[in-house]
């Protein structure tokens, strides 16, 4: 027996026995193993250990994410059944028994070390499943850790400690796809590459697309309001999230004042000649290195030997482009606080524009708009985006890192997977949440028939082309 069918074995086990638990019992465990990560001398500690051993990100930033999106996510758990009877319809008649998928294997990435395992961690366990983690070599101290402080709160609440397992040292891809082999359900998050394999593995996964969020400032803005969300969003964590802006799409009648909000909120425009010090760096071959990912402004600053008198106290980097594509290589996703200008003619042609690049990178994730704060306008262009660009989300006047995944001012769940549809070369379009790890059984009883008429359903149909 290998150790991956050792660790899944045991997961087997405590699965079975943790099958038997009430809603109430669930939900104990649950919020036992939330506060794991939620106690901030834990918290304080595992996001000091992802910064020291990952090299990506900002520790005051990895706190704020450890703790609230695991308290979004707590919160909208508290109000979802998994055990029972989770809904009925009496005139459908038709009854929901919500069930476990067994074993979970949670691939997680190096971005997020300690928020999203426990996400992953909390959901499975909500639809009582075991789960084990994948955690990128990187991340391993960290999820390491996480593991401690997750099996102290089992003991607590007398739950099997294998419920939550993680691969032994070292991680590799032998064994991460042994374990996705061997899984009820693959939940992966992560480079592209992870989430082919996911998809290849053989058992049923959700995997989710890239992200290369861009933003529209259009004429209706309020430039300072969108500016300060934009830096807020740009720099929180390194710009370590998928979700984090990658490029701006200004109207070119507001250009100017919406690039001087922005500069007045941390930016810093690069001109010809370090822009092309920057992408030096950043790329190779046209795509990018691991060398600035995730880095202080200070430190890319450095490493690309910016001369901009302002750069190293830069709260952000701003280079303008013209195009997109491979020749374009910053109208990518960048994972680093480097923000994308593009001036266009007007709204239609930042959707076009938007539409390019996203066919190029980032399809089926989301897109930003900030524009009036309500009204016609901003609901006619909000439907425009949703029905004409490849998007699963777009984020209205908001600061799309801390958005998208869900926040306290939106009705989205909160997750640190995003699906972004067939666009994406996802089977989801939602963010990722515990009904992606939950099985439905339906009790389905007789109803009085109620058969319709041709005529009826095809009414529109015979009236224009009478039979």
């Amino acid at each position: 027996m290998t150790p991956v069918e050792a660790i899944i074995e045991r997961a087997r086990v405590a699965q079975k026995i943790f099958e038997k638990s009430t809603q109430e019992e669930v939900n104990l465990v649950v919020e036992a193993v939330a506060w794991a990560i939620l106690e901030p001398q834990r918290n304080q500690e595992l996001a000091e250990l992802a910064v020291r051993d990952t090299g990506l990100g900002d520790v005051g930033d990895k706190f704020k994410k450890n703790f609230r999106k695991t308290l979004g996510l707590v919160r909208d758990l508290n109000a979802a059944k998994t055990v029972g009877i989770i809904s009925e319809n009496l005139k459908t008649g038709l009854t929901e028994y919500g069930r476990p998928v067994g074993v979970v294997a949670a691939i997680t990435p190096s971005t997020n070390p300690g928020a999203t395992p426990i996400n992953k961690i909390l959901n499975a366990l909500k639809c009582r499943n075991a789960v084990v983690v994948a955690p990128s070599p990187k991340g391993q101290s960290t999820c390491a850790r996480l593991l401690e402080f997750v099996h102290h709160q089992l003991d607590l609440v007398h739950a099997p400690r294998d419920l939550v397992q993680m691969l032994p040292s070292p991680i590799t891809k032998d064994s991460t796809n042994e374990l996705m082999r061997l899984a009820d359900l693959v939940v992966a998050t992560g480079s592209q590459s992870n989430i082919r394999a996911a998809y290849t593995c053989g058992t049923p996964a959700f995997g989710v697309g890239a992200g290369n969020v861009l933003v529209i400032i259009d004429e209706l803005a309020d430039f300072d309001s969108a500016a300060a969300k934009i830096a807020q969003s740009k720099t929180f964590d390194n710009a370590t999230s998928c979700s984090s802006e990658n490029g701006v799409v200004i109207c070119a009648d507001v250009y100017a004042q919406a690039i001087k909000s922005l500069e007045a909120a941390g930016g810093v425009m690069l001109d010809a000649a370090d822009t092309k010090r920057l992408e030096d760096v950043m790329f190779q071959n046209g795509k990018l290195t691991s060398t600035l990912t995730a880095q202080d402004p200070e430190v890319i600053a450095e490493r690309a030997q910016l001369q901009n008198p302002k750069a190293k106290s830069a709260q952000f980097f701003m280079v303008e482009q013209t195009g997109y594509g491979p020749d374009f290589p910053f109208s990518g996703e960048k994972l680093s606080p480097v923000l994308t200008v593009w001036k266009v003619a007007d709204f239609e042609a930042a959707k076009n524009l938007i539409a390019n690049v996203y066919a190029y990178q980032g399809a089926g994730h989301s897109v930003g708009l900030h524009t009036a704060g309500s009204g016609k306008v901003m609901e006619g262009r909000a439907a425009e985006l949703a029905q004409e660009l490849p998007v699963a989300r777009i984020i209205v006047n908001q600061a799309h890192a801390i958005a998208t995944g869900g926040s306290f001012e939106n009705g989205l769940p909160f997750s640190l997977s995003m699906g972004c549809g067939t666009w994406g070369k996802n089977n989801f379009s939602e963010n990722m949440n515990y009904r992606h790890y939950l099985n439905i059984t339906r009790v389905v009883r007789p109803i009085p028939e109620s058969v319709p008429r041709v005529e009826d359903l095809l009414k529109t149909y015979f009236t224009r082309f009478p039979q």
